[in-house]
């Protein structure tokens, strides 16, 4: 599809999204919201895709909000833009949608609908940081599985400085990234700190010249293009949603559930047969046709 917020290619694997207003130094639009939850359809849809890149164009990977309505950008109730209100929630529900999933789009978290997206990827996600990440800039990444940095890139929380509070669902993924004293700081300050903090802290994993990023994540990438890919699939499914589970028992009967439904897969024969034929494995089962479930009590929230 024709995307003009972010740019979208695959080569060897690995999707890569750019988010795509250089000159706005990637400030986040309803368009681009819709676009980036597209473009995760995508990746999940295509089997020739095993990893995704999201990186920004330009000097900067996302500003956060556009905020060229002025002091009443944030006041959606009362802004004639009804596109801009809705921050593409109304684009994104099915055909079926209930009316009260209707009213309630209009005033959904953009910035909360790419994160919960990207949560809710088939595919390994690595976000490079090209540069200042702000506001949707920072969350965004929060649900990515990677991060990893460049020098030049800025991170701000700011929201407790624009007077409203934090978005993206980060109050329950900035935690789990940081811990809790770490993500209150940051949050409760609102202040922008540069990439040696970022991966003091441990928002980061690395920080690498800006020329060094991109090869750094292909690098990285191309380790789990060469895993199974339904294997890959089915871990990060496990180890996103084992984050809100109550025991360690959860955990076991996923993992029980999930050995017993891979282990009769055609992946486990050729991870064992070529790892004592001493030879690279060739995994050919499809994330789009053999992902086994084995969260069968698992419901996705509602919408609203």
């Amino acid at each position: 599809m024709d995307f003009t917020d972010i740019a979208y290619s695959v080569a060897d694997g690995v999707a890569t999204i750019e988010l795509n207003r250089p000159d706005k130094l990637n400030a986040g639009t309803p368009a681009m919201v819709v676009e980036l939850v597209k473009a995760f359809d995508l990746t999940d849809a295509d089997d020739e895709v095993r990893a995704v890149i999201v990186t920004g164009r330009g000097r900067a990977f996302c500003a956060g909000a556009d905020l060229s309505s002025g002091g009443a950008t944030f006041d959606y109730e009362s802004r004639d833009d009804a596109d801009a209100s809705s921050w593409g929630g109304r684009d994104l529900l099915p055909d079926d949608a209930d009316e009260e999933s209707r009213r309630m789009a209009r005033h959904r978290d953009g910035a909360g609908l790419v994160t919960l997206r990207i949560f809710n990827s088939l595919k390994p996600v690595i976000g490079a940081i090209n540069g200042p990440a702000v506001g949707m800039g920072a969350t965004m990444p929060l649900s990515m599985d990677i991060r990893m940095a460049s020098e030049t890139a800025r991170f701000g929380f700011v929201f407790a400085q624009r007077g409203i509070v934090p978005e993206g669902a980060s109050t329950w993924f900035l935690p789990r990234v940081v811990g809790i004293s770490q993500a209150a700081e940051w949050l409760y300050s609102g202040r922008v700190f540069d990439a040696a903090e970022a991966l003091a802290g441990g928002l980061v994993r690395s920080v690498h010249a800006p020329e060094d990023l991109l090869p750094s994540a292909r690098e990285l990438a191309a380790q789990f293009v060469a895993a199974a890919p339904v294997s890959v699939a089915l871990t990060r499914r496990m180890l996103w949603r084992m984050q809100g589970a109550s025991h360690p028992m959860e955990a076991h009967r996923v993992d029980s559930r999930g050995v017993l439904a891979t282990g009769r897969l055609a992946d486990a024969t050729e991870g064992v047969m070529s790892f004592l034929e001493k030879r690279p494995p060739e995994f050919r089962m499809k994330v789009s046709e053999d992902l086994p479930d084995v969260f069968p009590d698992w419901q996705e929230p509602r919408f609203h």
